[in-house]
């Protein structure tokens, strides 16, 4: 009984000390990433301002270009910042088959991989 509070408490501190922006941006990128397999065969080679997002904060923009996804932090950040951000994505994808792979693209940005 002791252990599965401890159990407990361990997890609601956890959720509630993750970003709320995190869990909108990862609502925003399921939503592109259910698209590509429901809606959309490509999002072209330009993808498309139309179709870009940008978390309630400003603090990540989602652009789909193709069968990828480019998240972009909207501030001058550091390349850790970047890599945690992939790592983050990688975690949230990694059990997701319509994921290939979550990585830092040439020019700085983490880009969702969802080609076939």
């Amino acid at each position: 009984m002791k252990r599965t509070l401890i159990h407990i408490i361990s997890l609601i501190l956890v959720i509630g000390c993750s970003s709320p922006s995190k869990s909108e941006l990862f609502k925003e990128t399921d939503a592109f990433v259910e698209s590509l397999q429901t809606t959309y065969e490509s999002y072209g080679v330009l993808g498309g301002s139309e179709h870009s997002k940008t978390t309630s904060d400003g603090l990540y923009s989602i652009h789909p270009v193709g069968r990828l996804i480019n998240v972009k932090i909207q501030k001058v950040a550091s390349s850790e910042e970047y890599e945690e951000l992939r790592k983050d994505l990688e975690e949230h994808y990694k059990d997701n088959s319509k994921v290939n792979k979550v990585y830092i693209c040439g020019a700085g940005t983490v880009m969702i991989d969802c080609r076939d």
